[in-house]
This record gives structure tokens, sequence and C-alpha cells, in this order.
């Protein structure tokens, strides 16, 4: 800041210059977090590529070289945030590892949880990327449950549900501010097997 209240712009240009000199990987990185963050607070129509720019600190332009529009870069904020969770949370397997892993995944990068699960599940666009996580979920669920749910609308049922249920809980611990972090699997397990019990009684 300049002595009379004013930016100082020899500071601002020095701040564009070290900018400018990122790595090309690093500056998208960059760009990706911020536009997260962005995209996190206000959703996809009513962000744009200039809220990304300031949150980026760089400028719209430095925006548009690693993506074309905006759609490709909320695209590619949902591709990180899939990657992000599929590291921590693992693709293939759901067993007493998985719960505690999701809510660390959440906690770690709670905007891109929100965009991927709350965000692009109400965006026509983007319901793509939401429905094919769930699908995945959905087919994880239903091979942990074959040794104690006999195949039939009930494993469906519950096959479906347990992951719903996982996730909105996840997601409510976080805007409740992440309340109990050392219990909160423990509650977010008791609710997902309350809905695996139901299952199991067959109706009954």
């Amino acid at each position: 800041m300049a002595t009379d209240g004013r930016p100082d712009r020899t500071a601002a240009a020095g701040r564009r210059q070290q900018a400018r000199r990122l790595p090309r990987a690093e500056r998208r990185e960059q760009i990706l977090a911020a536009a997260t963050r962005a995209f996190a607070r206000a959703g996809f129509a009513a962000t744009g590529l200039d809220d990304v720019a300031a949150e980026a600190g760089v400028t719209h332009v430095i925006v548009y070289r690693h993506f074309a529009s905006k759609a490709d870069l909320y695209r590619a904020v949902l591709d990180r945030a899939c990657t992000r969770l599929a590291d921590t949370v693992g693709t293939d397997d759901f067993d007493d590892s998985s719960i505690p892993a999701m809510l660390r995944a959440a906690a770690d990068d709670p905007d891109g949880f929100r965009l991927l699960f709350r965000h692009a599940a109400r965006e026509p666009e983007f319901r793509d990327v939401t429905d094919a996580l769930r699908a995945a979920s959905t087919e994880v669920t239903d091979r942990h449950l074959a040794d104690s749910i006999p195949e039939g609308p009930w494993r469906d049922w519950a096959a479906q549900l347990a992951p719903t249920m996982a996730l909105e809980a996840v997601i409510a611990w976080l805007d409740a501010g992440q309340p109990d972090a050392d219990g909160a699997a423990a509650r977010v397990e008791r609710a997902v097997h309350g809905v695996i019990d139901a299952a199991r009684t067959d109706g009954r």
C-alpha cells in the first residue's frame, strides 16, 4: 500500500510478474483451487471467470490460457475433486475404513466435496459426474452386502440408500462445523448400518 492510501502499483506489478513465473502445471492447480472456492460459494451460474481470476489473484486472460470456457473450468474442478476423493477413499471396496476416509476427504476439501455432491447434482450440464459417482458407490455397496442380504429388491434398496445416507451425513457434518471429528465416523456408521439393518428385516 502506498503512503497516500492508494494501492502500491509497483508492488502489484511485482506480484503479477512473480505470478507469471509459475510453471504451467502449478498455475493450473492454483486456478483450479481458486475456482473450487469460488464455485462453492455461489454455484456455477452465478460465478464468472472474472470471479475465479480475482480469487486466484490473476487476470481473466491467464484463466483463458488454461481453460477454454467456464464450463471447461468447472468440469476440470469436478474432475480434480473426484480424483482427490478417489485417492483418499478408494474406488473398489467398502470396508471399515471407508467412512473415516470419506470424512477425511471431506474435511480436507470441503468445497470440492460440496461441489460434487450438492452443486453438481443440481446442474443438468454436470449431473453426469454425480450420477457416475453414485452408480459406482451403489455397485460397490451391493458387492459389500452380498454376503449378508439376499439378492432382491431390499438389497437393491440398501445398496442405493446406504451410500446416499453416508454422503448426506458427511455434508451435514460439514455444514454443522465438523463437530466431534474423532467420533464423527462412528455416528455416520450407525446411520448407515441402520439402513442395512432395516434391509435385513425383509420388511417385517
